[in-house]
């Protein structure tokens, strides 16, 4: 008969190492009470697949984990060297043994009448596990979104998504349409200037704001995605909430001509791409980055309807979606969505915790949800 543990916390990034040091904390040990486990060959969660150029320098940063602060990174170093390092190193403090890799296929109840009954955590090789309750922290990077539009089947050149991106020299004298608004898309444009030959794309005008990233703003980026997950909606594309900042790498892009998005296509040809007339002249921000006029005006020039460009490379840089196809059988999702009680708790099913999803999928957030499902978790279990 298999041991049912207490919990099994599904994704070994921010948010469920967090939450792992919140149950260690809290009495439970990892590896007799808890398992983590994850689908990666080693450390660093997503982060440990970024391309080299990506320092911390350049992304918003990463929040320390509970316990073990990061010490002041090199901004030289790809972040996915130290990424992987820092967690590494957090792993072996608080000897978690993650479990890896474990790519898991299913979460269902062992018995499906029964609310109280365990849950069964099945990975695709076979393996499987029972447990109390499973803290999902799965993230999204498995989980690329490409929007379909027509002909994107017959398109004989090379398509990418922001996970397929290794160096901007892969692209040499390539004709290069880059797709998508948010901060990935403007830094690509920017490294990969004078190596190719770039066209930007995005359905609404880029959404550039005059707000200052602090903590002030990751708190108002939180509080308003959590207004729509909490009411069952899907949590809406990041930079229509935390916006573009107006660096000055970035205007400088756009006075260049460089950072200047020509709208969007909705068919795609053989050879290349359609341009379609542009259904809205604002950014339509939400939250933080709300504003009823465009903060830089010149970072948009759609083409005209009907105008056909040639491309080589359509990369796509169109977010993410919840990687949380593993948990169909625990059905948590209803009419309107996913319910949540709380940051971390569906409405659905108790035994099922989500950490670092919707207003927490985000390195302001995640922790914070970690620490957050842990006392949750220790609470239904009956412990302080």
């Amino acid at each position: 008969m298999a041991t049912t543990l207490e919990a099994i916390i599904i994704g070994a990034g921010q948010a469920g190492l967090a939450a792992a040091h919140e149950l260690t904390r809290r009495g439970l040990s990892p590896g007799e009470n808890f398992l983590v486990l994850d689908s990666n060959t080693g450390p660093g969660g997503a982060w440990r697949h970024r391309w080299d150029s990506l320092t911390l320098g350049k992304a918003h940063g990463i929040a320390d984990l509970p316990g073990l602060p990061m010490q002041r990174p090199d901004p030289t170093t790809p972040a996915s060297t130290l990424v992987a390092d820092y967690y590494g190193t957090y792993e072996k403090e608080f000897d978690f043994a993650v479990v890896r890799p474990v790519k898991v296929k299913t979460v269902a109840p062992l018995s499906e009448p029964d609310p109280a009954s365990p849950l069964v955590v099945t990975a695709d090789d076979g393996r499987s596990w029972q447990a109390r309750y499973v803290l999902n922290a799965t993230g999204t990077w498995t989980n690329p979104y490409v929007p379909y539009i027509p002909g994107i089947d017959k398109f004989q050149g090379k398509q990418l998504h922001t996970v397929g991106y290794h160096r901007a020299e892969d692209f040499k004298d390539q004709r290069v349409l880059v797709v998508g608004g948010g901060l990935s898309a403007v830094q690509f444009l920017l490294e990969m200037e004078g190596i190719a030959e770039l066209t930007w794309a995005t359905r609404r005008p880029p959404n550039f704001t005059e707000k200052k990233f602090d903590d002030g703003w990751g708190l108002a980026v939180e509080r308003a995605v959590r207004e729509r997950t909490h009411t069952g909606k899907a949590p809406a594309s990041v930079v229509r909430t935390t916006g573009i900042p107006q660096l000055p790498d970035y205007m400088d892009g756009v006075d260049r001509g460089l950072i200047v998005s020509r709208g969007m296509f909705d068919e795609i040809t053989p050879t290349g791409v359609i341009f379609s007339e542009p259904t809205t002249s604002l950014a339509h921000g939400l939250g933080p980055s709300a504003n009823n006029r465009l903060a830089v005006p010149n970072s948009w020039n759609p083409y005209p309807a009907g105008t056909e460009l040639g491309v080589d490379v359509i990369f796509w840089n169109t977010g993410f979606r919840p990687a949380l196809r593993h948990l169909a059988p625990m059905k948590l999702r209803s009419d309107h969505g996913i319910l949540m009680d709380n940051e971390v708790s569906p409405s659905a099913d108790e035994r099922i915790l989500l950490v670092g999803y919707g207003s927490a999928a985000s390195t302001v957030g995640a922790t914070r949800a970690g620490r957050i499902a842990g006392r949750v978790t220790a609470k239904k279990l009956g412990i302080r």
